[in-house]
């Protein structure tokens, strides 16, 4: 019992060493489905053969209270005699958006996963309305026995008898109740950009850089992967003033030593690059060798390539002899007035107002400070200033009609109602006759995501400095874009 209890202390303490997996795949999918049985089903009805289908044979339970049970058999026993028997109706309600998936693996194959999040128990008592009993953290080891999966762990903890009730219908309305609910959801700080009618209508940032420090609306985020539509708008200017071309071979100004002798980097075209077709992995580093490789011939399909980026940086760079982010400074930041955003630290860079990144337990991460441009990277912007640069796509970013028109375009399917254009992805059919223009960005410590509804003339920006940042995503999209949120969520979730 010793070693078993030792073994499960370091997962919960090694969870952040690993990467959650994204809420719209399959294992997060699959192992929510596995926790709606266990206890939508199985504890709210007391459907014993639930407890009997999921539970490992090896199950071992740990409570906060109620000490712990080390067998299967005794733990249904104990569903049987208390639960199923109480003079009350109990029911359990998982809290939105707290649901996390950690893949455990060894030797690079899949073996189990452990699932956290927070639930709410409630009773219901005859001629009584239901009232809350109590607010606690779970965590769940799930093994693959003979390719099905099983709970071989639960951990019930940190069990509260109430809980700060949250008026939702003060959120993004009142800045105490929002950030009360940013606390709840142990998110410091929270941007918001709305746009209505084509023009910036909201400009709000909640919550804190970092502990005791207020952040201001003019707040500087890393927005890590939205920096790569910044970087597309860049290439297809030129493309519009006639200073490049989207289908011309790149070797011609940049060929990356590692794939110097192989010749599909003939083929090579910022097209490719900006829908993602390239063939690249998302990065180099990932690579046994370190080194880049294609994995598919450019063109043929999509993969999602942070390198491809990178890749067509070097190749502006090397034929127009500047930097992107004099490129960029040129193009787009002082023409739009965006004033807070740049590709790296520099000496204009006000530090005071960073948005510090931050694990999903409120801890701080150091903070990486680039000194150079990255194509799809590390881009260093404020809420307002973003939201000009999305009321410049919404309005034509500048461009020629066909241009503008190949930038939103169906250049490569994704998924079912999903496509790359060029430096965007498309989220068809929301509703209404509408689509979104959307991206986001993802890194250690940095959760982002835009929407652009061109037809609607919406915008929505959601910026975030920690790591369970999209728990959020969510329920501020249906706050702001209502009925056609609610289409982007069921594309983007499907």
């Amino acid at each position: 019992m010793k070693t078993v209890t030792i073994t499960i202390l370091l997962v919960l303490t090694s969870l952040n060493l690993f990467s959650q997996v994204d809420k719209s795949s399959e294992l997060f999918k699959t192992l929510q489905k596995q926790d709606s049985l266990l206890f939508n089903v199985g504890f709210n009805t007391c459907d014993i053969t639930q407890f009997e289908n999921i539970i490992s044979d090896s199950f071992e339970f740990y409570h906060d209270q109620a000490g712990i049970i080390n067998s299967k058999a005794d733990f249904i026993t104990s569903i049987k005699n208390n639960i199923c028997k109480l003079s009350y109706k109990a029911r359990r309600e998982l809290v939105d958006g707290s649901l996390q998936v950690f893949p455990l693996e060894k030797n690079g194959v899949m073996y189990g996963a452990v699932q956290t999040g927070k639930h709410r128990f409630y009773a219901l008592e005859k001629d009584k309305p239901e009232y809350l009993t109590s607010v606690a953290q779970f965590t769940n080891v799930w093994l693959l026995e003979k390719g099905q999966w099983k709970l071989s762990r639960c951990l019930s903890y940190d069990h509260q008898d109430k809980e700060d009730s949250i008026n939702e219908k003060l959120l993004f309305k009142d800045k105490a109740e929002t950030e009360k609910w940013l606390v709840q959801k142990r998110i410091p700080a929270l941007g918001i950009g709305y746009i209505s009618d084509g023009k910036i209508k909201e400009i709000k940032v909640y919550g804190e850089l970092e502990k005791g420090r207020p952040a201001p609306d003019n707040s500087i985020f890393n927005v890590a992967s939205l920096t790569k539509p910044v970087t597309a708008l860049v290439a297809l200017k030129l493309v519009n003033a006639g200073e490049w071309d989207v289908d011309e071979p790149l070797y011609k100004y940049w060929t990356d030593p590692d794939i110097a002798s192989d010749p599909r980097t003939k083929k090579l075209t910022t097209r490719h690059i900006l829908s993602h077709q390239t063939g690249f992995p998302n990065w180099r580093r990932k690579n046994a060798d370190g080194k880049l490789a294609f994995e598919f011939d450019s063109g043929t399909k999509y993969q999602y390539s942070g390198e491809g980026f990178e890749y067509l940086r070097r190749a502006l760079e090397k034929k127009l002899g500047k930097t992107l982010d004099q490129l960029a400074s040129e193009l787009i930041f002082k023409p739009l007035g965006m004033n807070d955003t740049r590709y790296y630290w520099d000496s204009t860079m006000d530090e005071s107002r960073f948005a510090k990144w931050h694990e999903g337990n409120g801890n701080l991460y150091e903070t990486y400070k680039s000194t150079s441009a990255n194509g799809a990277d590390d881009l260093l912007t404020t809420v307002e200033d973003y939201s000009k640069f999305m009321v410049h796509i919404m309005n034509g970013a500048g461009l020629s009609k066909e241009l503008c028109s190949q930038m939103t375009s169906n250049q490569v399917r994704t998924k079912n109602n999903q496509y790359f254009g060029l430096g965007w992805l498309v989220d068809e059919n929301i509703g209404k006759g509408e689509s979104a223009i959307t991206h986001g960005g993802d890194d250690k410590g940095v959760h982002t995501i835009v929407f652009i509804l061109p037809k609607s003339k919406q915008g929505l920006l959601i910026f975030t400095n920690c790591d369970n940042g999209t728990d959020i995503y969510i329920p501020t999209i249906l706050a702001y874009l209502g009925e056609l949120g609610q289409g982007i969520i069921d594309v983007e979730t499907k």
